[in-house]
């Protein structure tokens, strides 16, 4: 019989939320986080209900303004924007350098909030939190040589993000276009983090930092955090039907933008014999249940290699860990080391399971489904966020698992008899952000490579969104706007050159770095 599990001691959302009242009293009220704006805590906004999606805990849900509030927030912005904009460089620096001691100081607890509020295993939480200070950091120490010839914009910066890396890649960006000289602004994203990022907000107004943070739903505030006459730049993270709609009012406007949106990742094996090294990674491609934007949902398999991959493959699925991020077999115990907790929530997690079964019944083979025997699980917990691994062989083109990324840890096989199929089941999404060819022989890497319709392409090695001077970008529906990473986010948030045109990919041309 496995070990009942408990919950480790000093982890609980109760001591959580504490420990939020004593770090930042200003931000957190009794029940409910509050909209910072206007440099000031506000109390305003209709708290939603949420939950946890590790067990059904509740949490504090995100306090929605209406679209009245949200302009005069955008309004605020603008003043605090006109002031930052002149602070010079060398105290931004230092007041940016003390948030990110701030953060430090916070470090674990910032972590301990992203494991409640979107379920990430303790190891990849702190990993969010540490990229985020260290990303920042390497800013900090070059932004002189990145600013020179460069401005403000001429309004702050609006940021609409997804929840699976509140720090990582929202507040990191917040930091950095701080210290290139602008005000910002962010929203908390609906489903999960608005506790993690609150805290982070705190601290960072704390020390000055014009930073502005507001929830509420899409509808009720792209008007003002997308078409605001104020707003001098969009940056949004999410998905394809979201990202469309704030494509065409940034067209539409003559915005400055960083729209980063989902695509279908892939990963090729063609003419490959080293299972190996394969095999060893598989494991690695889980991590979050595959709920982050350079995920591997689809594999293009070369038909004659399909006995070897399998072998490489199914092994190495099975060793995976899922679970409660906090489950141990005594209080003391460090968390477990999970590949992935829950999905985002049970909605998700229903919408995979309606997906994998329709697409079974329409024709898909189960090659591998996880059980629920095998997570480390609470007695009696609730576990309705949680999905099981699975993968399918064949998903039909009706499903979609065929053409979509499924933001879970559900991965699709797709046999293929020709370079030509190879490419076009690789290409299936008009655009990715990165993918992978396994191949053995270099120059057919280097032919084929070229053709793939992703920014960045790994030779056998799984490619990731990076950090610090490594660059990030996507093609086709995948990206629009300027491209980012190094010098290129600190250019695609201020004004250089009369006439100057950022890599990127824009309606009117596509320029790469």
């Amino acid at each position: 019989m496995p070990p009942t599990l408990t919950l480790k001691s000093g982890t609980s959302w109760t001591d959580a939320w504490q420990r939020c009242l004593t770090a930042a009293p200003e931000a957190f009220r009794d029940d409910r986080v509050l909209n910072l704006w206007n440099a000031a805590w506000q109390p305003d906004g209709r708290p939603l209900p949420a939950v946890s999606p590790v067990d059904g805990t509740p949490v504090a849900g995100p306090p929605r303004l209406d679209r009245a509030t949200a302009r005069q927030a955008v309004r605020a912005a603008l003043d605090q924007h006109r002031a930052w904009r002149h602070v010079p460089l060398p105290e931004r620096r230092a007041r940016v350098a003390a948030t990110l001691d701030a953060l430090t100081e916070h470090r674990e607890l910032l972590a301990l909030l992203l494991v409640w509020e979107i379920g990430k295993p303790w190891r990849l939480a702190q990993a969010d939190v540490d990229r985020a200070i260290d990303g920042v950091r390497w800013y900090v120490d070059g932004i002189d040589g990145m600013l020179a010839g460069r401005a403000p914009l001429d309004g702050p910066v609006s940021n609409i993000a997804s929840w699976n890396y509140p720090m990582s890649v929202l507040a990191h960006a917040l930091l950095v276009q701080a210290l290139a000289g602008n005000a910002v602004i962010a929203k908390t994203p609906t489903d999960g983090g608005v506790a993690c990022l609150t805290l982070a907000a705190a601290l960072a107004a704390r020390e000055g930092i014009p930073v502005t943070l507001v929830s509420g739903g899409g509808g009720e505030l792209s008007e003002a955090l997308v078409r605001a006459p104020e707003i001098g730049c969009v940056s949004f993270v999410g998905g394809r039907d979201t990202g469309a709609a704030v494509a065409t009012a940034v067209a539409d406007l003559g915005k400055r933008h960083i729209l980063e949106q989902e695509g279908l990742n892939t990963w090729g094996i063609w003419n490959h014999s080293d299972w190996d090294t394969l095999s060893a990674v598989i494991p690695k491609l889980f991590d979050y249940g595959k709920q982050r934007c350079t995920a591997y949902p689809r594999f293009v398999v070369q038909r004659g290699l399909f006995d070897d991959f399998l072998a490489a493959y199914l092994p190495a699925v099975r060793t995976l860990r899922v679970g409660h991020p906090l489950a141990v077999e005594h209080p003391a115990d460090p968390p477990p080391r999970l590949d992935f907790g829950p999905v985002i929530n049970a909605a998700k997690a229903k919408e995979l399971h309606d997906q994998v079964a329709e697409a079974i019944d329409r024709g898909a083979v189960p090659l591998h489904r996880g059980t629920p025997s095998e997570a480390r699980f609470l007695p009696g917990q609730d576990t309705s966020a949680y999905v099981q691994p699975v993968t399918l062989l064949n998903p039909p083109p009706s499903s979609p698992l065929h053409h979509a990324e499924p933001f879970g840890p559900v991965d699709t096989i797709v046999l293929v008899d020709t370079e030509a199929e190879l490419l076009a089941a690789m290409n299936a999404s008009n655009g990715a952000l990165v993918a992978t060819l396994s191949t053995d022989d270099r120059s057919t890497y280097d032919r084929l490579a070229p053709q793939i319709r992703a920014f960045k392409v790994g030779h056998g090695v799984p490619r990731s969104r990076g950090d610090r001077d490594e660059l990030f970008g996507g093609f086709g529906a995948s990206w629009r706007g300027a491209f980012v990473g190094g010098d290129l986010l600190v250019h695609a948030v201020t004004q250089g050159p009369a006439g100057e045109r950022l890599p990127g990919n824009f309606p009117e041309y596509q320029l790469m770095p």
